[in-house]
């Protein structure tokens, strides 16, 4: 929450921050008429389905354990947006340019997120928004693979970087410092 002219204004910083984090890795603007596939339908999700919409992708699809959830977020999305059963996410591989795990599925304390990735295409890049660990599966997987794999910390630290300017008119910078210090933090 931040004021603007004595008001108070909620503002979500996770669409940023994933794209600022997936920005550090790769050009985005590759995705332009791309496809991104979406794991979860939960609140992050929902900000990640609208930067995807806003760095161009032609097509997401979302996939959920419930697909309720995944309906409702589609619905409130609209356009070019195309829900799949769990049982099928793997069955669209082929065409998928970024895949973003955004179930707690492969973070510590939780169950793994079991996701073959044969018939994912060689250029495409995955990114998990989970950060302990900071190698999920899915990540160590795709980089074994050949694929660009991004952690979740990126996502984390310049969503801070939103928020902390929202807060107080100062952009920080986002370098190897600051996430090396995050990360031994992340250690205790």
């Amino acid at each position: 929450m931040v004021t603007d002219d004595g008001k108070l204004i909620g503002r979500n910083t996770d669409g940023v921050g994933f794209r600022d984090s997936l920005a550090e890795h790769v050009d985005i603007s590759r995705f332009k008429s791309g496809t991104v596939l979406v794991l979860g339908a939960g609140g992050a999700a929902k900000a990640i389905v609208h930067a995807a919409t806003e760095m161009g992708f032609s097509k997401i699809l979302l996939c959920n354990r419930t697909r309720t959830r995944a309906d409702q977020l589609a619905h409130h999305v609209g356009g070019n947006t195309e829900v799949l059963d769990w049982d099928n996410r793997g069955d669209v591989l082929g065409q998928v340019d970024l895949l973003v795990n955004t179930t707690s599925l492969g973070m510590t304390g939780q169950a793994a997120l079991i996701m073959p990735l044969e018939g994912l295409k060689k250029e495409a890049v995955v990114t998990d928004i989970v950060y302990v660990p900071l190698e999920t599966d899915l990540l160590r997987s795709a980089r074994e693979k050949g694929h660009v794999a991004v952690d979740g910390l990126g996502m984390l630290l310049h969503q801070a970087k939103a928020g902390f300017e929202a807060w107080f008119g100062v952009k920080p910078e986002v370098d190897k410092d600051l996430r090396d210090f995050v990360l031994k933090g992340l250690k205790k």
